[in-house]
């Protein structure tokens, strides 16, 4: 073989990695952009839920569930004086909030899934059943009617008869609860043009997104900025539905994803993706030290977490006779620094602060975001 077949056999694999790893990469337009003006739309309402076994709102102190009950009772042509609806005494009955999400080119029969929350003091709302609560916009209009038996998350029985309760009894779901009434109008491309709005600005992805559309349909988006693209499309229905279904689906390779932390302190939860790194740092966080060594080894990285004793009480029972020593071989990352602190039972508070002093000395290159 002489050495320019070689050369063309090389290119030729080059490009097939490189198809390859772009097709991996690649992501669909609807995957990582939004058509602009279709969206949920949010609804709220007010009810009672009935049928409760004792557990309901003690209307001495919520005085506007037995006003409720007075004036649903008056709608049913059944008339209590004020003096008698302040006496009620219902043990069954609590008042909720009700909420549910519409979503775009709903249509009236269609049914929807219900959030109901008691708003009084009622302990339990198992075994209750939503009375027929209208579902309001922000508009004030009413788009559905809600009614149904409620179901609490995660109850039931399982094989072996271990049974499962939630540990929040005062909010409930209805699937299937609501029943759409109003269509809310979704004007899409009547103008003949619809704007494509990617999840997260980035002049790149949104140059590779209009090249990508161009390239299909010809010359027909054009990016307004960072986050937008305007695209013509058929001024007939029927093309323009199937015209923006061959749309969505075409692949695109976005840009990378910036490297990221998501803390969430209230329930410990630290989420980050794949392009997190970590620099050589060592921190001291009370009892808990974390050094993070780029000791050139044919293992790579190391990450060392250590508890050091203090003899409180609080401290665990397996480290107050013997130092704990923890180490993370082989690609030093932040998901070992996390899983090691979480080992030696670093609280969430604990985690905040020294993630936050590892991105405040640099050695945490990521963005770190708190929710």
């Amino acid at each position: 073989m002489n050495m320019k077949k070689i050369f063309t056999s090389i290119a030729l694999s080059m490009a097939v990695l490189l198809g390859n790893s772009q097709l991996a990469n690649a992501e669909r337009i609807k995957d990582i952009a939004n058509l602009q003006g279709v969206r949920n739309n949010q609804l709220v309402g007010y009810g009672l839920v009935v049928g409760l076994d004792g557990s309901g709102d003690q209307t001495t102190q919520t005085p506007f569930t037995a006003q409720s009950i007075g004036n649903m009772l008056a709608q049913m042509g059944i008339n209590m004086t004020p003096a008698e609806a302040k006496k009620l005494q219902l043990k069954n009955v609590a008042a909720v909030m009700v909420t549910a999400n519409l979503p775009a080119f709903a249509q009236p029969g269609q049914v929807l899934d219900v959030n109901v929350a008691s708003i009084g003091n009622a302990k339990n709302l198992s075994g209750g059943m939503l009375v027929l609560t209208p579902l309001k916009g922000a508009d004030g209009n009413v788009y559905a009617m809600a009614q149904g038996n409620l179901v609490l998350g995660q109850e039931g029985v399982y094989p072996g008869g271990a049974r499962v309760t939630p540990s929040n009894k005062a909010s409930a779901r209805i699937p299937g609860g609501a029943t759409v009434e109003r269509s809310v109008p979704t004007n899409v491309g009547q103008n003949g043009v619809v704007f494509y709005e990617l999840t997260s600005t980035d002049f790149a992805t949104a140059e590779r997104l209009t090249t990508a559309i161009n390239k299909k349909f010809g010359t027909v988006a054009q990016a307004v900025d960072a986050r937008r693209i305007a695209v013509k499309v058929p001024t007939n229905s029927h093309d323009r539905v199937s015209f923006l279904g061959r749309l969505e689906n075409l692949e695109v390779s976005p840009n990378q994803a910036l490297a990221k932390v998501v803390i969430n302190p209230r329930t410990g939860s630290v989420v980050m993706n794949q392009r997190v790194q970590l620099e050589p740092c060592a921190i001291a966080h009370g009892n808990l030290s974390v050094v993070v060594d780029d000791r050139s080894t044919t293992l790579g990285k190391d990450v060392s977490i250590s508890y050091v004793k203090t003899g409180r009480e609080d401290e665990p029972e397996d480290l107050k006779t013997t130092d704990t020593m923890m180490n993370v071989p082989q690609g030093a990352n932040l998901a070992d620094v996390v899983k090691a602190l979480n080992a030696l039972g670093a609280s969430p508070a604990d985690l905040v602060a020294i993630l936050q002093a590892m991105k405040a000395a640099g050695s945490l290159r990521a963005e770190l975001e708190i929710i």
